[in-house]
């Protein structure tokens, strides 16, 4: 599959898709306690940023203040497209739903607010039929 670069074809492509779960960010020094199956990692100067279920955290003792549900953007993106997270972005913030944007090697996952989760998916949709 070739990465796409062009905003109209990754906008009208994206097919957003709720994962299942609740997920949570939180931040480890040191090692990370076994058996923990994190979706997303970020080394940072003040620890390792977690993104993982909300039961592994619970399980693990690990603290959390945020809980997202995770949306994958099923459009492939190429690294160096321009655009795709602005537009997604700003139709989010539209409706005063954060978005915290993780950019994978074939594709874009939002973590935003769990509760809000489904109504972002729609809003996604109807961006991508606005744009095609």
């Amino acid at each position: 599959m070739t990465p796409e670069c062009d905003l109209g074809r990754l906008l009208t492509g994206m097919r957003p898709e709720l994962n299942p779960g609740r997920y949570v960010f939180t931040s480890v020094t040191g090692t990370p306690p076994s058996g923990l199956a994190p979706v997303v990692t970020v080394a940072e100067d003040e620890g390792l940023t977690l993104v993982l279920r909300r039961e592994e955290a619970d399980a693990a003792g690990l603290g959390y203040d945020y809980v997202a549900g995770w949306i994958t953007l099923r459009v492939h993106s190429a690294l160096d497209a321009v655009g795709l997270t602005a537009a997604v972005a700003a139709a989010l913030a539209d409706a005063g739903i954060s978005c915290n944007v993780v950019a994978g090697h074939h594709h874009d996952h939002l973590f935003v607010p769990h509760e809000r989760a489904d109504e972002a998916v729609t809003l996604l949709q109807e961006l991508a039929r606005r744009t095609g």
